[in-house]
């Protein structure tokens, strides 16, 4: 899918709304928590589908060299317009990425195998250009904001909510399938926010209590999940019996 200027337009402006704001905070806790486990100092991290770059802004920040990608001009303007030259944006589509293999250390996907005109090959893609990991952030057809906008567009609500008309929407099932079919299965960690529809996207109470957590990562609006690629983990030395050290380094 094409997106154009007004697109764009619509895309930033949302994420300004009360419920917006919300959400993109919510979805920021969310990826933050899942990155935790990744290293972060001079890891290369390319994001597929970028946009305007709200959370490509978000990795550098988090401490990740980012560059991103995206299909449409009028997106990767607003990008380059918030990132200046903290990134390297290019013109390319997920399914056919202008990278070559294991390029990044890791790959996201951040809504946007919903706009994939074969995500099966996006997933593949991802896959090939990452060394390390791969995250997918997505929308989840199985909750309470699906149901909510499938409503709305019936009732032919504009705005962000028709926008979403466009979009492919997947559950976490989905998802993995999409993995293990490009890379095989590999450790993931999923979870999710949001698990209430858009009317409940506030910052009082109770609505902060309920979206503070974050849930199982079938049940939100908003998942995601990771997959990692290596199997690293942090050494942990074994217990030293001595409080010495001989002189050649060893234990006395």
């Amino acid at each position: 899918m094409q997106h154009d200027d007004a697109f764009a337009a619509r895309y930033d402006a949302w994420f300004a709304t009360p419920e917006g704001k919300v959400a993109f905070e919510r979805e920021k806790a969310l990826l933050a928590d899942l990155v935790s486990a990744w290293p972060r100092r001079g890891q290369r991290l390319l994001e597929i589908g970028c946009g305007t770059g709200m959370f490509l802004e978000c990795f550098y920040e988090w401490g990740f060299d980012v560059d991103g990608v995206d299909p449409s001009a009028a997106m990767l303007k607003g990008a380059r317009a918030r990132m200046g030259k903290r990134a390297d944006l290019r013109l390319g589509h997920a399914e056919h990425l202008p990278m070559d293999d294991k390029e990044y250390d890791y790959v996201t996907l951040i809504t946007a195998l919903e706009f994939c005109e074969d995500p099966e090959a996006a997933m593949r893609e991802a896959v090939r250009v990452a060394r390390k990991g791969v995250l997918v952030g997505f929308l989840n057809r199985r909750s309470f904001y699906a149901l909510s906008t499938r409503c709305s567009c019936l009732c032919g609500d504009k705005g962000h909510v028709s926008s979403m008309r466009a979009a492919r929407w997947f559950s976490l099932r989905d998802v993995v399938r999409l993995f293990a079919n490009a890379a095989g299965k590999k450790p993931r960690r999923a979870r999710s926010v949001l698990p209430g529809p858009p009317a409940t996207w506030r910052e009082g109470l109770p609505f902060r209590l309920l979206n503070h957590p974050l849930y199982p990562g079938w049940l939100g609006g908003f998942c995601a999940v990771r997959f990692d690629l290596v199997g690293d983990k942090p050494l942990t030395p074994l217990a030293a019996f001595t409080t010495e050290a001989s002189p050649s380094g060893g234990s006395a």
